[in-house]
């Protein structure tokens, strides 16, 4: 307990220190076990606002860098809880630092983690215990083979391996370990109902198309940048398609949120704009992933510019549309002569490409614009494939 407490005092009297000059230092500290204190001021200073509660608490410790860089955020985590409330007992099969575990802890009578790696479950013993989540049990040990010990459980959440030979990413579900194509039969055998967090970059109908037994796909974006994708499979589902929900939570600290079925977008006529009006519409992160394009232009009232651009308009404000919203104030033709004077009017702006042929480090560095300011510049190609450059304004009224 006082090695503990002594890690802990330094990591905190020594939290802005230069990281690399504390490791060249060591021989001044004897006491402190300096590879281990350097590693976790260099993990909390990545996880401040990823994951507020844990970086609050001094006595909670991090495996490993991996760990905490491959963990849930706390918004995502707490996200799930909805997912879980209710349950008696829910398992995490794929434990790692414990972050998602914690959170639907919170939400559960009792929760079990499971965690192959001994350090993991060693930290996690100290930080469910620094954080007095009582309700956790831990289990080391490979999921598969502690599944005939297990309790009855109300739910599985799983998030299979996703790093293949020399630290490469994977997203494709036969390259993840476990395989879900086998394992999620097995587990909701077990269990009437599984939740399966898969890779952003996961093709969301061809995994439906994998895992047929899904009944909801929650797609969570963190300030714009889709973070993860939740698979819920029930072992009694119903013959229907798959509720997508897209969440996104923005930087201001709302939550967007717009939910569909696959069979409603394809049911849905195209609402095509023949001109460009008084307000651009950009869906969030969470909805182009979805691939909601013609939904949200049904349910908000506004129009496509294009078959493929993804970009909306309107004369009248939708102020609660799930994305970002400008104020258009002019337009320009797409044309050589055009992209080598603009920097004369338009000298600093954010660049946007959608469905145009150059992107946007190729744009500005044909138009000379520097990056920046608060206009916003979106090149696009719109009705009859004509291509233009926009330029707008965020609306202070969204």
């Amino acid at each position: 307990m006082g090695q503990l407490f002594s890690s802990i005092q330094f990591i905190r009297e020594h939290a802005g220190d230069d990281v690399h000059r504390l490791l060249l230092n060591a021989s001044r500290y004897p006491e402190v076990d300096m590879p281990f204190v350097v590693e976790q001021i260099a993990i909390r200073r990545q996880i401040r606002e990823k994951l507020p509660v844990w970086y609050a608490n001094e006595a909670v410790v991090f495996p490993s860098r991996l760990a905490a860089e491959q963990s849930s955020s706390e918004q995502t985590a707490r996200y799930k809880q909805r997912l879980v409330a209710g349950r008696v007992h829910v398992c995490d099969l794929t434990g790692g630092m414990g972050v998602d575990s914690f959170f639907l802890s919170c939400a559960v009578k009792r929760l079990t983690y499971i965690e192959r790696h001994k350090a993991y479950c060693d930290a996690a013993r100290k930080n469910f215990a620094a954080l007095n989540a009582c309700n956790i049990t831990v289990w080391e040990g490979d999921a598969a083979g502690l599944l005939p010990d297990l309790p009855e459980t109300d739910l599985f959440y799983i998030d299979p391996a996703r790093r293949g030979k020399g630290d490469k990413r994977l997203f494709a579900l036969q390259d993840c370990e476990p395989d879900l194509r086998e394992f999620a039969p097995v587990l909701l055998g077990r269990a009437p109902e599984v939740i399966a967090k898969l890779s952003p970059m996961a093709d969301i109908s061809h995994t439906l198309s994998l895992l047929p037994a899904t009944v909801e796909v929650h797609i969570l974006a963190v300030r714009n940048e889709v973070k993860e994708l939740l698979f819920v499979m029930k072992r009694d589902r119903e013959v229907v398609a798959p509720v997508i929900w897209c969440v996104n939570f923005t930087t201001e600290g709302r939550e967007e949120t717009f939910s569909f079925r696959t069979e409603e977008e394809k049911a849905t006529p195209l609402r095509l704009s023949a001109r460009l009006m008084t307000y651009l519409y950009e869906p969030n992160a969470s909805l182009l992933k979805g691939g909601a394009f013609k939904r949200i232009a049904t349910c908000y009232g506004i129009e496509k510019l294009h078959v493929n651009s993804h970009l909306y308009t309107s004369n009248r404000l939708v102020s609660d549309f799930p994305g970002r919203i400008f104020e258009v104030e002019e337009t320009f033709p797409f044309a050589g002569k055009r992209c080598k004077t603009l920097a004369q009017t338009i000298p600093q702006a954010n660049i946007t490409t959608r469905n145009f042929p150059l992107t946007a480090e190729a744009l500005r560095e044909r138009t000379k614009i520097r990056d920046g300011g608060d206009i916003y510049l979106f090149a696009t190609t719109i009705a009859k494939d004509e291509r233009i450059l926009i330029k707008c304004r965020k609306s202070t009224l969204g």
